[in-house]
């Protein structure tokens, strides 16, 4: 499921799928975008995947524990790619939001 779909879906919904409340997901957006915006000040390539649905597959990959290939099909993505970009979320997370991942209880 793609960001586009998750917001046809009902609060409850949105919970039970995702692992997150919408509020929760929103500041973690937040959190993801600033520091996408510091990384990325000088310019560069627009990535394939939006931050959105990269919050998305990574939280798929700690709540479902999907192979990271089976996730990146979903996605449209390799999964090289989707690796990468998860680590630099769980990465700034931590950093940042002081999110730990290895406890995800927290979810």
């Amino acid at each position: 499921m793609n960001d586009e779909a998750s917001k046809q879906l009902t609060d409850a919904r949105f919970k039970r799928l995702v692992g997150v409340q919408r509020t929760t997901f929103e500041e973690i957006l937040a959190v993801l975008k600033t520091a996408y915006q510091l990384k990325h000040a000088k310019g560069g390539r627009k990535p394939k995947l939006s931050l959105e649905d990269l919050l998305m597959a990574t939280l798929h990959y700690v709540r479902e524990y999907r192979t990271y290939e089976e996730i990146a099909a979903d996605f449209g993505i390799h999964e090289s790619n989707l690796l990468r970009r998860s680590q630099w979320v769980e990465v700034t997370l931590v950093q940042r939001w002081c999110y730990d991942f290895k406890n995800s209880s927290q979810l």
